[in-house]
């Protein structure tokens, strides 16, 4: 149950490997972490509902902060750059990232977990892109966090210093609260969507290390004033990055390669389009 949002349920995420169409789950809830999660916290019922809720959340997140630190430190001693990737149901995460794995993958290797609340079906796109993927249904959760990345790391045991690409479950709030041990906060937006998301969802743009605006080459059919989103998301994050690109035509996907490259310790080489 995640008391930072609501979300969850009894029976937990699943994490699955795809590979040739055949799945091995690895749905034990018995599974052997190698962070420690003893609680000895003390438990004062006398607090109002709002007092208790305000404390759960803050051990929820300071439990997860604590297994990202564990994540990012053994993606880091194998060379693994960790990308995050967010946005809302239907922006183009799953078109993004196979055309990604088609154009770079023999530079060096890329892994994928794909978080959904059911089916496979997108992990099954990445595997036929031709990246290994671990698929992460989280039932009625709403975001990735940092155990079922760590769950996923196992299953997946991606390769000395590959490209690990994350994708989200589709939502703009939850995620932007949950550190997964990345390397890069990606929030990914589209043009049929409308340019005011970082004006309804402040938050994730503020941690975002680098924006994308996707399915630019459907501007000349929808309203989306590329110039006015970009500003909106400057004033909440003056650092960020934005990338404007296709991912169906591969119009400025060079940009977002590059963009890669800096996260990582090995540049992937720019492709023609």
């Amino acid at each position: 149950m995640c008391a930072t949002c609501g979300c969850g349920d009894a029976t937990g995420p699943r994490v699955s490997v795809v590979a040739g169409g055949e799945h091995e789950q690895d749905d034990s809830h018995g599974h052997g972490h190698h962070h420690d999660h003893d609680h000895d916290h003390d438990h004062d019922h006398g607090h109002g509902h709002s007092d208790h809720t305000v404390i759960l959340e803050q051990q929820v997140l300071a439990k997860n902060d604590g297994i990202a630190v564990h994540n990012r430190e053994w993606m880091r001693g194998r060379g693994i750059t960790a990308l995050n990737i967010m946005s809302s149901p239907g922006a183009g995460k799953t078109t993004l990232l196979a055309r990604t794995i088609r154009e770079l993958g023999g530079q060096r290797p890329i892994a994928v977990i794909e978080g959904d609340q059911e089916t496979r079906l997108d992990a099954e796109r990445i595997r036929e892109a031709g990246a290994s993927v671990v698929q992460v249904n989280t039932g009625a959760g709403c975001h990735l966090d940092a155990e079922m990345i760590d769950r996923a790391l196992r299953a997946l045991d991606p390769a000395d210093e590959s490209l690990l690409l994350i994708e989200n479950v589709g939502n703009l709030v939850c995620p932007a609260l949950f550190d997964l041990g990345e390397e890069g906060k990606v929030v990914l937006i589209s043009t049929p969507e409308g340019g005011d998301k970082p004006k309804k969802y402040p938050h994730i743009f503020a941690v975002a290390d680098l924006v994308v605006i996707n399915k630019i080459d459907l501007l000349p059919y929808v309203e989306f004033d590329v110039d006015a989103c970009v500003a909106q998301a400057k004033i909440l994050n003056p650092a960020v990055r934005v990338v404007v690109l296709s991912a169906t035509t591969g119009e400025g996907m060079d940009e977002w390669y590059e963009w890669i490259g800096s996260r990582s310790a090995i540049s992937p080489v720019a492709v023609d389009n």
